[in-house]
């Protein structure tokens, strides 16, 4: 018995449904693909404060000549960078670090609590994902700050250590690359070294 031909009803049913699988399954890598490599990488360049002037008596302390003269590095070497946004915290130290760069960019300082890095992330996802942003913290929430955003855990800052800066690529939530270097002079052992102050 010669068994009959499936109608063109059905093959052209069995072409539909395989069309239709295939474009479920482009659908579902092309949607991978853009969630794994297109999210937008957001660029954070996270450093301590520069150099303080040292005043027991006084826990809101200016920045000193040298630490006047690394925040126009600062400016110097990040004025044509393309940063969005800059954090600085409640301290004079760390928004007279940030000043000269702010100045030369014109852009407004956003002040943050110290003590709250979960605030400032998430105020960081909400208004600079894919952007360069520029954050001045202190010896013990710079390392905070850069594991919070997906980066290996650093030891906190040694207290006469003011040249360290991060930069770290966040790609997504929890995952980040980081490049540790030094800028401007070298910081002198000693200088700086209280410790009560950050």
């Amino acid at each position: 018995m010669v068994e009959e031909a499936p109608e063109p009803k059905a093959r052209l049913r069995t072409i539909v449904v395989f069309a239709m699988l295939f474009a479920i399954l482009g659908a579902v890598v092309a949607f991978g693909y853009y969630v794994t490599f297109r999210r937008p990488v957001t660029t954070v360049i996270v450093i301590r404060h520069a150099e303080k002037i040292i005043d027991p008596n006084n826990p809101d302390v200016d920045l000193s000549p040298a630490g006047q003269a690394r925040a126009q590095e600062l400016a110097r070497m990040f004025g044509d960078a393309g940063i969005n946004a800059i954090y600085a915290t409640q301290y004079k130290r760390t928004q007279e670090t940030v000043k000269p760069l702010a100045d030369k960019l014109g852009l407004h300082v956003n002040i943050v609590n110290s003590k709250n890095t979960n605030d400032l992330l998430a105020q960081i996802r909400a208004q600079n994902s894919g952007q360069t942003v520029f954050i001045a913290g202190h010896n013990n929430s710079v390392p905070e700050i850069i594991a919070a955003l997906g980066g290996p855990k650093y030891p906190t800052i040694p207290e006469s250590e003011f040249d360290n800066l991060y930069i770290v690529t966040v790609y997504r939530t929890g995952q980040a690359k980081v490049v540790k270097m030094k800028y401007g002079a070298a910081s002198e052992p000693g200088v700086g070294n209280k410790p009560t102050a950050n």
